[in-house]
């Protein structure tokens, strides 16, 4: 009779877990609501840790709500995965618990690195010494942003735009600034949008790049100092890849270290890898359609594209030697085509070219820009 009671009792308390409005449904569409929750759950904890972690530094109000996003998002995660569990058959249990699993992770992994990228937080400009001799400008872009830099004048009448990396500022290429400073080039060092004391919302992947690198571009033609026929881009990384898709912007020449990829459209080395890379290709194929949606930047032009479509700019493509995917993505970019060069810098790590190698860098790049630029 005790036992007949206990298992009564259970009995109830798993209909009252599966809630009330719930024992008018069949338990197909008990599973249904159990996927979407699932869903929500994965959309609630990538924007909630995307928008949260990078702006833990300085803890904002948009930080907590992020983080606070993120932890509801994983109650709603556990709630659905439990509702799943129960409503599953026993045997069947075996395949839908991993196959959660495995779809949750990927969920995470398509969606929190575009939200990363294309909801970033406004990275301060450090406290580090402007370049030698550097005065501060500023300057607009064609859509009402302004951008911020220090401008090294030009003793030789030619001059590059000096592009940093993502969720960098301008003060992270100094030591670059003097060493093409010192060679007699006017160095335009300046914050991407959305980074320094530029304004606007940045896109960590360089989207806003050929916008930004055309009123760089700009900028310098205005001034005596420079022969508006004379201008090069030399950038690193997210740099690098904002100076190669600038196809329209007229630079003369363009050096790019670090450089990978920008969205699915620069990828294609990645099938060097067989299945594995292929299999990346879909689920960069996917991140990048969600940057798409969340940014209001548009889907840039592809690099082999770009560098294709101006056969008459020479290209330098640096290439550290730690890092294999950087060598991939360059023998990609350049195959086939006579404009683009590739040094390939050994022991260095991404975007390490000058501090591994300074006298082969500044061999190779100034001499590079002597040969193409002025």
């Amino acid at each position: 009779m005790v036992a007949a009671q206990a298992d009564e009792a259970g009995r109830s308390a798993r209909v009252r877990g599966l809630r009330k409005h719930d024992l008018g449904r069949p338990p197909g569409r008990r599973a249904e609501l159990a996927v979407v929750m699932l869903a929500v759950g994965v959309l609630l904890v990538s924007f909630g840790l995307g928008i949260g972690i990078p702006r833990l530094g300085s803890f904002t109000l948009t930080a907590f709500l992020a983080l606070a996003l993120a932890g509801i998002g994983l109650v709603t995660l556990v709630a659905a995965a439990v509702r799943l569990f129960r409503l599953t058959p026993t045997w069947w249990r075996l395949v839908v618990v991993p196959a959660t699993v495995l779809a949750v992770v990927l969920g995470l992994y398509v969606t929190v690195v575009p939200v990363v990228a294309a909801l970033p937080p406004h990275n301060a400009l450090s406290a580090e010494s402007p370049p030698a001799g550097a005065e501060h400008v500023s300057f607009p872009t064609t859509d009402g942003e302004l951008l911020a830099g220090w401008y090294v004048p030009s003793r030789n009448g030619a001059a590059v735009v000096l592009l940093h990396g993502s969720g960098a500022t301008r003060a992270s290429v100094v030591d670059h600034a003097d060493v093409l400073a010192a060679a007699g080039y006017g160095v335009l060092a300046f914050d991407a949008r959305g980074h320094g004391d530029s304004t606007g919302r940045g896109m960590r992947w360089g989207w806003y790049g050929d916008t930004d690198v055309d009123a760089a571009v700009a900028y310098l033609a205005e001034r005596a100092d420079v022969d508006a026929g004379h201008i090069a881009a030399v950038g690193l990384s997210m740099g690098g890849e904002e100076a190669l898709g600038a196809a329209g912007a007229g630079l003369s020449a363009v050096v790019a270290e670090g450089v990978t990829g920008r969205s699915v459209d620069d990828l294609g080395w990645l099938a060097r890898y067989g299945w594995r890379g292929r299999g990346q290709l879909v689920l960069e194929q996917a991140r990048t359609t969600v940057a798409d949606v969340l940014s209001a930047a548009s889907r840039p032009t592809p690099l082999r594209r770009a560098v294709a479509g101006t056969p008459s700019r020479p290209v330098l493509l640096i290439v550290a030697g730690n890092v294999p995917d950087e060598a991939f993505a360059a023998r990609a970019l350049g195959a086939g085509l006579d404009n683009v060069t590739v040094w390939t810098v050994g022991e260095a790590d991404h975007t390490g070219g000058l501090r591994a190698d300074p006298d082969g860098w500044t061999r190779e790049v100034v001499g590079f820009l002597d040969d193409t630029t002025r």
